[in-house]
């Protein structure tokens, strides 16, 4: 199992990221999909989710902001984020789970792979 983040970069306040996570080793569409983040002295927090039922999860704090997506075709998960804020800087980091339907974003231990992060700053 391999997951891959890119997209990552700076940006001004009010514009618009498409983070990708290419994914090896199974479907992206057979397991929970997550995207969490960590700024510089904080905790990771998760931003939002995507079950193999199709249905999503966002934290509050990206809620109508951010969009998670899938492509099968190119079994690759993205994030849109769009009216990004300066409190959205952080390290962004893709993540599965191996077993169930149940994605929560706030259990950041229940997810048993991850990717090495990308860097999204906003200034």
């Amino acid at each position: 199992v391999q997951l891959v983040e890119s997209g990552g970069d700076s940006v001004q306040a009010g514009g618009s990221l498409r983070l990708s996570c290419a994914v090896s080793g199974f479907p992206t569409n057979s397991r929970c999909m997550a995207w969490f983040r960590q700024a510089p002295g904080k905790e990771r927090e998760g931003v939002a989710a995507l079950s193999p039922g199709r249905s999503t999860y966002y934290a509050e704090f990206v809620r109508g902001r951010f969009t998670i997506s899938q492509a099968n075709a190119e079994n690759t998960v993205y994030l849109q984020m769009n009216s990004l804020k300066p409190e959205d800087t952080a390290t962004y980091y893709c993540a599965t789970k191996v077993d169930g339907w149940y994605c929560p974003i706030d259990r950041s231990d229940r997810y048993n792979y991850w990717g090495q992060g990308t860097q999204v700053t906003v200034s």
